[in-house]
């Protein structure tokens, strides 16, 4: 699934002291030039570490830097660290338990470390190789580099560690592209599939990262070869914490789909972008810009925030029983056709979502899929499909939708079944899991759901899509291959709501909670398993709201220009969105202000 970046308004501003943003170093040349003077001041013969995430492209890095290091006359060696792990044969059978023969998901690696694909012969190996230099003559540097170097083995080792970081999309790109190299290839590997790294080899980078990161001496961005940046850890550290104090914006992304539409264009200049079927406002897997001065941007994941600071962002109850989760995340689903277009072409799939209980037993995840449909812009034929219709008979349908996947046909009266409904500005449509539904298109949905997965995995199960085509990013025409069902998940989750239940259970209504001269608040009403609850802050010119230290908030602006989102305790602790863009606001904020900037 292609990924495009808006960037936007994306940038966090903090303030550091000065003598920390001094220490944040901009640009390859300037990176690899401090790399090897720190590594001049080493005594000789030293070994460093350079650790880090998948995509990294260490060729070019090391290329660079052993070039650089050449002309001030210091010998460098290197030494790939994916030769400590076992033979690919062996890697593929300790992960098979995890990508399962689901077709469509996996069972997460839930205990997993690095330490599971290493061979210990080889490991040996290289610390041999590694005390070898240092007991030797020459006055060289050894880097061991690659994701695992900082084993604890050789940890002892190292004089310097490097910790080198990549941001998800990019790397998601190079999986897509079959250019990713993962853990013991010194190439990549073509056949590389999505579900090794979305239910094995994340978790274990992450926990890598997570053991890694702070006991590095320095991290490095490492995007882009071309445009590499510096900072000791400390300096990170401060600059998380920080963050971790303000309201948190992130680089949204967007993504072509087969029910894809146009508003984005609008809005928003996205080279590339055809079509837009989901625009990710907040998530998991996003990555985020912090400016800790002019001119000195560092962009890393959103992620990076929780190995510091996760109980001060998303809570204490989310923190302890659901480490490294971001629990919510938000979406903008297009729905602009400048001209009328069928169902067929303008609706989601029908599809559900799995609770708490069956990620867990399934898939191994921590929290379910939970969604709402916020209504923020409707044109005509604003429509969503929810439930089943009163008389429909629901064995037939499940007859109907097995049989058009099995014959690749579609189903002629799919509208005999699914309930319809007619949508305005503000209306809140309640899905809990096992309902239902779909985006029918001319409207632009706000999505604010439950986030399942630590690195982002969605779990939507889809019961029909029409039998249509697919969008293809390459060709930018409507000619790919029609998506996958996942119908065994879909039946077993499906809880057959008919549309009166519906109407009275999740067709959501606001009522006021708090009025004051300046501003009011209306919350929707819910439904009983749904864990979170949708509010509004109606303002001219200021609002209020508050976290009360329980949990992080997502705050999308959907009217009007452009706000101020500021802590009351300390308004230096503050973000600007603009409109359809939202920021996450850190359960440790307390109390915080809400101010109109438009005109």
């Amino acid at each position: 699934m292609p990924i495009y970046e808006n960037r936007r308004n994306a940038e966090n501003i903090i303030s550091l002291p000065e003598n920390f943003t001094a220490q944040v170093i901009i640009g390859t040349d300037s990176t690899l030039d401090f790399i090897v003077s720190t590594l001049e001041k080493l005594d000789r013969p030293s070994v460093v570490s350079f650790d880090g995430w998948y995509g990294v492209d260490w060729e070019a890095i090391l290329s660079n830097l052993t070039g650089k290091a050449k002309t001030k006359g210091l010998d460098i060696r290197t030494l790939n660290f994916a030769q400590a792990f076992k033979p690919g044969e062996e890697m593929d059978a300790y992960k098979k338990e995890f990508l399962t023969d689901d077709p469509g998901f996996g069972k997460v690696n839930s205990k997993g470390t690095l330490d599971d694909l290493l061979s210990k012969a080889s490991l040996d190996e290289i610390k041999h190789e590694a005390e070898k230099v240092l007991s030797g003559t020459d006055r060289c540097i050894l880097i061991i580099y690659g994701p695992g170097s900082q084993a604890d083995e050789l940890n002892h080792l190292y004089r310097e560690k490097f910790y080198f970081d990549k941001t998800a999309d990019p790397m998601l790109w190079d999986m897509w592209t079959g250019e990713l190299v993962p853990f013991g290839y010194l190439g990549p590997k073509k056949d590389y599939g999505w579900k090794e790294y979305y239910y094995c080899d994340f978790y274990l980078l992450n926990r890598q990262k997570n053991r890694a990161l702070p006991r590095a001496d320095y991290y490095v961005e490492a995007i882009n070869p071309e445009e590499l940046k510096i900072l000791p850890v400390p300096v990170l550290e401060a600059m998380v914490t920080e963050l971790s104090k303000q309201p948190v914006k992130q680089i949204k992304t967007y993504s072509p789909g087969p029910w894809g539409a146009y508003r984005f264009k609008d809005l928003w200049d996205i080279p590339g972008l055809e079509i837009n079927a989901w625009n990710r406002l907040a998530g998991a897997d996003l990555s985020i810009l912090v400016q800790v001065a002019p001119g000195k941007v560092i962009n890393m994941p959103t992620t990076n925030l929780l190995i510091y600071k996760g109980a001060d962002v998303v809570g204490e109850y989310v923190h302890a029983n659901m480490p490294g989760l971001i629990p919510l995340e938000v979406w903008l689903d297009d729905g602009y056709f400048p001209e009328p277009q069928p169902a067929e072409r303008t609706s989601m799939p029908i599809h559900n979502h799995p609770g708490t209980q069956y990620v867990k037993d399934h898939f191994n995840e921590p929290l379910g899929r939970y969604e709402t449909y916020y209504i923020i812009e409707a044109y005509e034929g604003a429509n969503t499909w929810m439930g089943f219709k009163e008389g429909a008979d629901l064995e037939l349908w499940e007859t109907k939708i097995r049989e058009s996947w099995r014959a690749k046909t579609p189903i002629p009266d799919w509208k005999d079944f699914i309930a319809n409904w007619k949508t305005n500005v503000g209306d809140l449509f309640l899905i809990p899991p096992g309902t239902t539904h779909g985006h029918g298109g001319n409207q632009m949905v706000l999505e604010m759901d439950t986030c399942p997965s630590v690195c982002g995995c969605e779990y939507s199960f889809f019961g029909y899509d029409f039998m249509r085509p697919t969008w293809d990013d390459n060709k930018k025409s409507m000619t790919g291959k029609p998506m996958n069902m996942h119908l065994e998940h879909y039946i077993d989750n499906e809880k057959w709501c008919r549309e009166g239940w519906v109407e009275k259970n999740l067709r959501a209504k606001p009522e006021i909670i708090k009025w004051t001269k300046e501003y009011f608040i209306d919350r929707y009403s819910t439904y009983g398993p749904m864990p979170f609850e949708i509010e509004r802050v109606h303002f001219d010119k200021r609002g209020e709201y508050a976290t009360n230290n329980q949990s992080v908030h997502a705050v999308t602006l959907s009217v009007g220009k452009r706000i101020l989102i500021r802590s009351k305790e300390n308004p230096a602790y503050n973000t600007e969105i603009e409109k359809f863009q939202t920021a996450l606001v850190p359960a440790s904020m307390g109390n915080y202000e809400l101010v109109n900037l438009s005109e």
